[in-house]
């Protein structure tokens, strides 16, 4: 959807659910001395300012990672990545990835929108990184399986066309028999009315051995919709359920 732009959503509570999450997998991930494959569909403009009068309009970010970031241990991957973010900027899942990543691993990252494509190519500049202004469930299904083959796929829909929800699980499990070793990171946001619930029944049916992690917290402001944040992870790294009992008990203080 190509009025999409998530600098009025960026840093919000689903932004630190997600990025903290897909950190504690890269950080896995990234132990072996083998190198892997990124791939990202809906990469935005990478890195996103704050301050930016479309970020305060919406108070998301306020409510997202100046509200929880205290909560997290100081050596938390999540963190180190905000560290690594230059100019007081806050990362997005692309720049996430870049931060924590070797020189060695491969990024590739789609984003169709114009504007945020040339954000996106002028904020993350590096020899491993290649950017792709096309449709990034296309971009992937071509990628697949990526060289290296071990990997990360971050999947990161708007949900603003609805029929997303039905299209997806299909879609996930074209993927997964492509790459059957890729980790696969499905976001979805949990909505008053509900609408990821057939969408993530139908994942748990075709993938009984996936692993769908959500946080709950309170709408941003009046009469927001979003009360959470939903991944589904599909070949999920081993041990990665402590990191994120740690992420659900940190949502659960709220701080």
């Amino acid at each position: 959807m190509l009025s999409y732009q998530h600098l009025y959503h960026a840093g919000n509570a689903a932004d630190v659910h997600k990025h903290a999450a897909l950190a504690l997998v890269l950080d896995y991930m990234t132990v072996k001395d083998k190198p892997l494959s990124y791939i990202e569909t809906h990469a935005g403009r990478g890195v996103y300012d704050l301050g930016a009068p479309e970020a305060v309009r919406t108070g998301e970010a306020a409510q997202g990672i100046a509200r929880l970031k205290s909560g997290f241990p100081s050596d938390h991957p999540y963190i180190r990545a905000l560290e690594r973010c230059q100019n007081g900027l806050y990362p997005g899942s692309p720049a996430v990835a870049l931060g924590l990543l070797r020189p060695r691993d491969r990024l590739h990252l789609a984003e169709l929108h114009p504007m945020e494509h040339s954000a996106l190519k002028g904020n993350l500049t590096a020899p491993n990184v290649r950017i792709y202004r096309q449709d990034g469930l296309a971009l992937a299904q071509s990628l697949c399986p990526p060289e290296p083959r071990r990997g990360v796929m971050l999947v990161d829909p708007s949900y603003e066309v609805k029929a997303e929800y039905g299209r997806l699980p299909k879609w996930l499990a074209g993927i997964t028999r492509k790459w059957n070793v890729g980790v696969v990171m499905l976001w979805y946001p949990l909505l008053t009315s509900q609408a990821h619930k057939p969408m993530v029944q139908q994942m748990k049916k075709d993938h009984p051995d996936a692993l769908a992690h959500e946080v709950r917290f309170p709408p941003a402001r009046e009469g927001h919709r979003m009360i959470g944040s939903g991944l589904f992870i599909a070949n999920p790294p081993y041990r990665i359920d402590a990191g994120l009992a740690g992420l659900s008990a940190l949502f659960e203080r709220g701080a």
